[in-house]
Parts: C-alpha cells; structure tokens; sequence
C-alpha cells in the first residue's frame, strides 16, 4: 500500500499535469526557458528543442508525451536513470521535467565540466532554490547573503578536533537516554526515529548548546521542518508560479515551524547581543556554538532572532539529512560478518587513543565501511544539481541552452563496473584495502571525508559538503560507540525495510532493531 506522500506525489502529479498544459502559456515570463511547451505553445520553443535534440533522451521526447515522461520518473526514477547511463556513458542524456529538461552528465571528464563551470554559468543556488522552492519553504530574509556557509566552511571545519569532546559526550549521554538497556535484556528500538534525535540532539550541541539541544520539543521542530522542507519543496516545484504560493499554503506549516524556531532562539539572542554591545567581540563564557558564530559575522536584518532561526532551520536541514545512520545499521545488520572485525578495531584504538579524534581517524575500517554504504546505500540518485544561467558548452562539443537543469548521476557512478570491480556487491571493507594497497600519500583519497569524481556523496569542487567533517566524525563515533556497547539484531523474523524512491530521493525506511549491552 502506498504511504500518505506517495499518494499525494501521484495525485498532485496528475493535477500538475494538466495545469501545465493548458495554464502556464499565460505566464511565461517567470521562466527563463521553457523547453516543455504547452499545446498552445509549440512553436515557441523551436530553438530549445533543436539544442537539445543532439542529447539522447529517457523517455518521451514529443513535447507533449514528455509530460508523461516528467510523472513517470517520480515513480521510476532509478530505472530511467540507470538506463540513460548504461547507454550513454560517457556522455549525456536527458529526463524530462514539468517545467524544463533536465541533463545528465556521466563520465569524469563532464563531471570535471560541471565542477569548474562558474556560478554565473552553471548555478548551485538557483538548482537548490528550485529544487527546494526555499522561496516557500525557507524563504531566507537575505537569500543572496552566503555568509552562513562561509561560517561553516571557517569555524565549524576549523573547530571539528576542538568540539569532537562535546560531540562525543552528548552522543552518549543521548544514547544512554533514548536507548536505555541492560545486559539480559533485549530492548526494542524503532531505529529511524531514534537515531534522528540522538543526531539532532547530539548536532546542535554544536549549534546552540545546553540546555537547547536537550529540548524534546525543538528536537521535533528541527527533524519535522528538515523533512517538511523537502518534501514540500518537491511538490511545490511541480506547479507554475502563480500557484506555488498556495500550494504551499495548502500543503506545508512551514511557517509556523519557522516561528517556533524564532520563539526558541529569542531569549538567547537577546541575551547575547546585548553582551555583544557590551563587551564587543570577548567576554567571559562566551559561547563557542553555531549561533554565536553567525552572530559574529551576521550584518543587518540577517542578526535578528527571524534572519538567525531561518539560518539555524537551514543548516539543521542539512546536517540532518547528510549524517542518517539507520541505514548503515541496516546492511551492518544485514551483513553480521563485519560486526566482529570493526569491534576488534574500536578496541584497539580505544586502548591507544582512547575516545579522541585521534582516535577516530585511525579507525579505517569503520571509514571504509561508512563510506562503502555511502557508495551502495545512498538517499539520492542525483548530485551536484546546475541550473544554466547561460549556454554551456561541455567539453564534447554539446552546447546546453539556458533554463536546463544539469545534474551528475551519482548511485549509477557509484555502481559503474568500470569504477569499482563488483560494483553491484557490498564490500565494507573495500577502501580501506584500497588505503592498503597505496603509498602514504594516497591514502587520503579514499577517506570518508575525500570527494572525487568516483566518489560524490558530499558533491564535488568548491561547492563541496562544508560540513561534511563535523557529519563524518559524529557518524564514525555514533557507529563506533554503538558496535562497541551494545549487541543489536534485526526483530525476529524480520530484516531491513523496502527501498522507495520518489523523484529521485529515497524515503527513509522504518524498521526496529533490537539492542542490549555487549556481552562479550
């Protein structure tokens, strides 16, 4: 039976569909191309459509069966991605969307194009923007203003070794909270929802502190809005301009869930504004969090209790999503071999580190297993999402109007036989015989942490992941205090969840996994 969203998805599909055929011709200016026509329409978009033709499409390429194409791939997306690749790589093809085409890339040397494309040529923002609709489901007060990733790129990474004994202390005072056992006892543990909290909580530690982050209630916002943002932005993307706004309304309280972030935060910010005035940049307990940072360098509009709880919203998105371990526990439970290994390693390295940083890059098994399901297991088929601002001509010769939406396709990279050999075969410890088999000064490349056009997790180039040190060092230590405390198994009779994947992204699966103190 399909889920509540699945349903919605299909039916707001169907609506879309004829919205867009016989409404949006009336409200084309929004657009900047608009390589799907109307049926009033279709001799407006010659030109597109013949810069287009050179690219191998998936599905329809009529302009108007293409629409049945756009709905097919919310419900078929790995499939048609998976297609397009085997019989185009290296090379490109094309999907089509409701409001424009959408161009894959595959092979290093177009992913190289995309990476070193200029922003003004081939742009993140405006691709997010899109994909998100932050202007509805965000809707930052300065949406140009890239000051907060700036802070992430220069305080968060820079202070990943300093808070790491932060980190490491909420983690497990979060786990001893959430998941209370004992030695005889099995404990059942609906894993999705618990692991969210000990991450939102465990996160935002480094974010705003004690005793916020302990906050049952803002926990639940900042999960609730993460999800809402992404699932709201989906659907909204579906229609023309002059019904986002309602569509909104009608599906989303992101609003409300704005709100609440601002009442949270209110009274801190305040508080430390007025120290701010008064003492300036030092004074004594200073706070070393997120929200001190962006408070530091926020400029007008952007201080205020609204500017810093849409950017505190913004960024617990992020590192909900990029640091979910439920389904690392899913193929460790699925592949019970890898259990006594990766103990035998946190044992060691515990001994001679002990709970440190240090420690934790030391563990390369855990690196390797982590960043293999990152390889299989990945919660998007798509990466490094451009929107072209102007015409971009790739590396082959192939020249992409403006208006094109430009995407690398990164599970069919991830499972290219000529990348990886059995590709299609989970193997935890594949990276760290890799590490093995190099020179010291290689052996960085197959880090969790290192992007590169094999590996695109955390993205590519300089719009790489900024916080993607801070998410791997709480999954290596989440996953190592978990293989190190307790014995877990999947509830009797059962294993891990289906895989549904909706446009693209893949809803987190729910299942219970039982857990009790180690016994050996």
């Amino acid at each position: 039976m399909p889920d509540e969203f699945t349903l919605k998805v299909s039916f707001l599909a169907g609506v879309v569909l004829v919205v867009s055929l016989f409404v949006s011709p009336y409200f084309r200016r929004d657009l900047m191309v608009r390589p799907l026509p109307s049926l009033f329409t279709l001799s407006l978009n010659s030109v597109t459509r013949s810069q287009l033709d050179a690219i191998p499409t998936v599905g329809f390429s009529d302009p108007i069966l293409s629409y049945l194409s756009a709905v097919q791939y919310i419900f078929d997306s790995v499939r048609m991605l998976k297609d397009g690749y085997e019989k185009t790589r290296p090379g490109l093809f094309k999907i089509a969307g409701f409001r424009r085409w959408r161009v894959l890339a595959a092979g290093s040397g177009l992913i190289e194009d995309v990476r070193r494309a200029p922003d003004d040529v081939l742009s993140m923002y405006e691709a997010t923007k899109e994909s998100l609709q932050t202007e509805y489901t965000l809707d930052l007060l300065n949406p140009t203003d890239a000051y907060s990733t700036d802070v992430i790129r220069s305080k968060l990474m820079r202070d990943v070794a300093v808070t790491f004994k932060e980190v490491r202390e909420e983690l497990i005072m979060a786990m001893d909270y959430f998941i209370p056992t004992s030695e005889d006892k099995w404990v059942k543990v609906p894993i999705l929802q618990t692991l969210q909290r000990v991450i939102c909580r465990t996160t935002n530690r480094i974010f705003v502190g004690v005793p916020l982050c302990r906050d049952h209630e803002y926990q639940t916002l900042n999960i609730a809005f993460a999800t809402n943002v992404v699932k709201s932005g989906r659907i909204i993307s579906l229609f023309p301009k002059p019904l986002k706004l309602i569509v909104s309304r009608m599906l989303s309280n992101l609003p409300s869930q704005i709100q609440q972030e601002i009442e949270f935060i209110k009274p801190m910010v305040e508080e430390r504004l007025a120290k701010m005035e008064e003492y300036e940049e030092d004074w004594d307990d200073k706070p070393n969090d997120m929200l001190m940072w962006l408070m530091s360098e926020a400029k007008g509009v952007e201080r205020s209790p609204e500017g810093l709880a849409r950017r505190l919203l913004g960024i617990n998105l992020a590192a909900i999503h990029s640091t979910s371990l439920a389904s690392l526990l899913y193929r460790l439970l699925a592949n019970p071999e890898y259990i006594g290994p990766i103990r035998e390693e946190v044992d060691a390295m515990i001994t001679e580190e002990g709970w440190t940083k240090a420690g934790m890059d030391k563990m390369h098994k855990i690196d390797s297993f982590l960043r293999e399901s990152q390889r299989v297991d990945g919660f998007t088929l798509l990466t490094m999402s451009r929107l072209a601002l102007r015409p971009f001509t790739f590396s082959n010769g192939v020249t992409i109007p403006a208006g094109t939406l430009v995407s690398i396709p990164a599970s069919d990279t991830h499972r290219d036989e000529r990348i990886y050999p059995n590709a299609v075969e989970f193997d935890g410890f594949r990276f760290a015989k890799l590490r093995e088999s190099v020179g010291d000064t290689m052996t960085s490349r197959y880090q969790l942490v290192s992007p590169s056009s094999e590996h695109l997790a955390f993205g590519l180039g300089r719009h790489v992941c900024p916080g993607r040190f801070l998410a791997v060092n709480e999954m290596k230590a989440l996953f190592a205090y978990i293989v190190a405390t307790y014995d877990i198994k999947f509830e009797e009779g059962k294993g891990a969840p289906r895989e549904v994947w909706i446009a693209g992204m893949r809803l987190p699966g729910t299942a219970n996994v039982m857990f009790r103190t180690r016994q050996e």
